[in-house]
Formats: C-alpha cells, structure tokens, sequence
C-alpha cells in the first residue's frame, strides 16, 4: 500500500499545512513541487514589486497560500487557473493555514485580470496551447515594467515554452537547474506586436455540418480523437424523457450527438476545466439556441444528487494535470453509481490496458463489452 505524501511545505515565506484537492488520507502526491519552492525562494530573495500580483495554474495553491500569509502584506493577491480543483484546493489550505479565503481572489481561465498587473508568477502547465492562450491574455494587462517569472520542471520547460514567452511577451532567459526545476524570466516588450491568439479552434465534425469551437486547454481541440469516435458511436437513442450526462464534457461533442439523438431528453455537462465548459456551452448554444442545458463546473458529478441521472456517457481522463493514473476514473465511476437510477446505464470509453472492466464489475456487478479492438473498448454498466 502507497504512503501518504508530506503535507508539510517549509518555505521561506513560513511552514505550511498543504494538501490536494479531493482531500484522500493516503494521498501519494504532494501539494507543491521543487518549481515552488524555486519560485518562493527567488521572491524571497527580491521581494514582490508594489501592486497587483497574478498567479498562474498555482495546482494547489502552494504560490498563493504563501504569499497571502505573508505579514502585513496589503497587495492584491489573484489566482488564475483552468482547474475547478485548483480553485478548490486553494481555499482549503488557505483555510488549514488560518488564513480567510478573501486574501487571494480566484479567476478562471476565461476571465480577464480585474486590475493592471505589476507581478506575474506562472507555473508552466503540461499545455503548450493553455500557455499561449493565457500569456495572450495576459499581455494587454501587463503593467510598463512588470515582472514576470515562470516557473517549472527541467521535463516541462523547452525551447517551444520559451518562444512563446518572447514572441509573445518580450525577451526571456532561463535560471539555472535546481532540484529539477528552473525559473524563466521574462521582460515586456511594449513594442511587440504578437499577433492575435490562436484560440479558440475549431473544426467541422465528420459526417455532419457541425462547427465545434474548443478553447485551448480542451482535449483534441482541433480533431475528434479515436476513442471518443468510439463512444459516439453507442450513444443511446430514445424517444422519451431522461436525463443524460456528459461526464468529463471537454467541448461538449458527446452530450451535442446524445441530444440530437435523445430530443426530449434534459443534457448535463459536467467538467473541471473552466475551458471545457465554456467550449461545450458556446457548442450547444450554436447547435440547439434556446433549448436548455446544465453546465457544471466540478469534480466528478459534483451536486447532482442520487438516482438523477439515466445515462451517463463518459471518456475518462488518464492524466490530472502532470499525474498519471486512474484514480480519477475510479471516482468517476463511484459518483456515477450514486447518480444513476435503478436501471440507469453507465457507458465508457477507454484504453484496454485499463481494464475498466474490473473496476465497473466490482462496483456495479455488471459490464458489457459494447464495442472492441486492439487498443480501445467501450463498456456499460447498469445500476441494479
């Protein structure tokens, strides 16, 4: 059995209680990575400049706790980030380490900073695209002058995450290695012209006239992958009123096709990533205007309650951010056995290696192979 990670982060800045988000008593991983504790050490070392301080892809709040703990301090503290997890990570360990929840203001993705930006602290996530997505947004509120450090793992800084930093922001160098991380410096060039940002993409989905839109965090963006064609392809088909949910949604293609199949059906899309959610609601808008649908921002089924749901349809992520793994999958299939109604189905898509077929025979007591080759299968399960 694995051994819990550390919670204790020993910083300059002060000794910190840190945990990931869901909370999990055996948790293998930890809050923060050797990048944080680089990035806490340089600020250490030349403190922050006067006025707003914007954070970003902190995964556990590690940044953002430390400096709102930090004595005395009067400057805005934002965090920004793809992550509903994140978000809720953050809050926590503000709470553990006694501190209000207000000292640090939590934005997503898709929002714009509230204020001119004097210091920029971003962690390099695993996207390319989230990265030139967030620094174009970044750069119109950039103050004259402001600082801007990256910061990450050697593994995740390249010499693509460097261009993007200089063609879009200005002049960059990199530290030195430490621990396996590195920081970024970068300086705004006001005369710079980036161009205009990339994102969203979109792209028309095969055999039909749809146009989808996906922001840039948003899995296979700019093509339907293999294993969702897959799923679509057992969507079920029904001429009455149930409640289908699209788990994982990423730009909402599975919910779209399940409600053109099911038109008296009720649709929820349901997603972590702020991107996701907003690239499914901006599908569905296009597609089906007036009609309604649920968009939920959460981990899992987050509020629905049990017995609520008929079907749900789900492409399960392997990895959370920089972790691999099928714990996410796991809670994916536990929250759907409480959601579903007796009878109610559960229908996956997955790698074979997986053996996803284990996990829904122990917890439903059932699995049917709808769909099989080489590398992917689609299974079902129904709550009895």
């Amino acid at each position: 059995m694995s051994q819990a990670a550390e919670t204790e982060l020993n910083v300059v800045q002060g000794g910190l209680q840190l945990r990931r988000f869901p909370r999990s008593g055996r948790d293998p991983l930890r809050a923060w990575d050797a990048a944080d504790v680089y990035l806490l050490k340089q600020l250490d070392e030349e403190p922050l400049a006067e006025g707003v301080t914007y954070i970003l892809n902190d995964a556990c709040g590690a940044l953002a706790v430390s400096l709102a703990g930090r004595a005395a301090t009067a400057q805005p503290v934002f965090m920004s980030s793809d992550s509903w997890l994140a978000h809720q990570a953050t809050c926590a360990n503000l709470r553990d380490n006694g501190l209000s929840e207000s000292t640090v203001s939590l934005l997503k993705s898709v929002d714009a900073p509230r204020a001119a930006v004097a210091t920029v602290l971003i962690k390099i996530p695993k996207s390319l695209a989230l990265l030139e997505d967030q620094l174009h947004r970044l750069r119109p509120h950039l103050l004259s002058g402001a600082r801007i450090l990256g910061a990450g793992m050697v593994r995740d800084i390249h010499t693509s995450t460097l261009q993007l930093f200089e063609g879009i922001l200005g002049p960059t160098t990199t530290s030195l290695a430490r621990s396996k991380a590195r920081l970024i410096h970068c300086e705004l060039d006001p005369d710079l012209d980036p161009g205009a940002s990339p994102y969203p993409t979109e792209f028309v989905l095969e055999g039909t006239d749809w146009t989808l839109s996906s922001d840039a965090s948003v899995f296979s963006r700019d093509r339907l992958d293999i294993g969702t064609r897959h799923l679509l392809a057992q969507v079920p088909t029904c001429d009455g009123t149930r409640h289908i949910v699209d788990l994982a949604c990423g730009n909402g293609v599975v919910g779209l096709v399940a409600a053109e199949r099911n038109p008296l059906s009720r649709i929820s899309f349901v997603d972590e990533s702020f991107m996701a959610l907003a690239s499914a609601k901006r599908n569905w808008d296009r597609m089906f205007g007036t009609r309604t649908a649920c968009f939920e921002a959460a981990d899992c089924l987050g509020s629905m309650g049990a017995d609520s749901a008929d079907v749900i349809l789900c492409n399960p992520p392997f990895h959370q951010h920089h972790a691999k793994g099928d714990a996410t999958a796991w809670r994916m299939f536990t929250a759907s056995r409480r959601v579903l109604r007796s009878g109610g189905e559960l229908i996956i898509v997955g790698n074979q290696h997986l053996a996803y077929h284990a996990k829904l025979r122990r917890l439903f007591g059932n699995c049917k192979v709808l769909y099989s080759d080489a590398k992917f299968v689609v299974l079902q399960a129904r709550c009895r």
